[in-house]
């Protein structure tokens, strides 16, 4: 079985909303690679509700296990459950609360799916274009009220406000966003991709599209540096490009003087 696991911890408001994307194939390859194994039913991959007492007895057990070592950290509004105690007393309740893990039919294609998750796995909180201005130490950006219809609105926020919900969503070092398992962990996608695609007959994937750095700005800033950033009317015209070229002495040192 494959799984890609997409962290995601933002709301449209910058606030914390700490949720994981899976992407889950509907089967596994065989141990000895020469078929493929469907699930045993089309329409679903397992049961939503057993789905979720497991996902909660495996959280709650990992959460007991990392405490019990010391690798939790308690600060701030949790200070308190640095006492065994007091953090028995909180995880008790979470084993007799349900839990909801939300499952989704599958994408129309591939080409949906890269689309949905290509908005959390390569920028931070929000794009360039959602920012609106920056003055008198307010930063003003759009959001969508999702309880209101998707009803697009203008936040303002003090500019210290701003910048801390921002890093509440800056990954610390040595944290990844995208986690692969399966036949599409790291170590193993290349060949057992290969195996999959033959055994659903399908072509080798296409090389990727070449594009110009000016195009990739253009489609992810939206910014034109081809544009004069001076009258933003003309265009700029390479001339000519100057390589480097080593001095006659044969380094990339000046010369010492004798």
């Amino acid at each position: 079985m494959g799984l890609t696991m997409v962290l995601h911890t933002w709301t449209q408001t910058l606030e914390h909303h700490i949720h994981v994307h899976c992407v889950v194939t509907g089967g596994a390859l065989a141990p000895d690679g020469a078929r493929w194994l469907p699930t045993a039913r089309r329409d679903f991959l397992f049961p939503v509700k057993a789905l979720s007492r497991v996902f909660r007895g495996k959280y709650l057990t990992a959460l007991h296990a990392a405490y019990t070592q010391g690798r939790v950290q308690c600060a701030g509004t949790t200070a308190s459950l640095a006492d065994p105690r007091h953090f028995h007393r909180f995880l008790t309740p979470l084993w007799q609360q349900p839990w909801v893990v939300y499952a989704k039919p599958p994408f129309a294609s591939a080409q949906h799916v890269v689309s949905y998750l290509g908005r959390y796995t390569h920028r931070v909180a929000l794009s360039n274009d959602r920012l609106v201005a920056l003055h008198a130490g307010q930063v003003a950006f759009r959001w969508r009220d999702r309880r209101r219809s998707n009803r697009p609105k203008v936040m303002t926020l003090p500019a210290a406000e701003f910048i801390r919900r921002f890093l509440l969503h800056v990954l610390p070092k040595g944290f990844m966003r995208i986690r692969h398992y399966g036949v599409l962990g790291n170590r193993c996608r290349t060949p057992r991709g290969a195996t999959c695609r033959r055994l659903f007959a399908q072509p080798p994937p296409s090389p990727p599209a070449v594009e110009s750095a000016a195009t990739l700005m253009r489609r992810l800033t939206g910014i034109d540096i081809e544009r004069c950033p001076q009258c933003h009317q003309g265009r700029l015209v390479g001339i000519a490009t100057l390589y480097p070229v080593a001095p006659p002495w044969g380094g990339l040192e000046a010369p010492r003087p004798p």
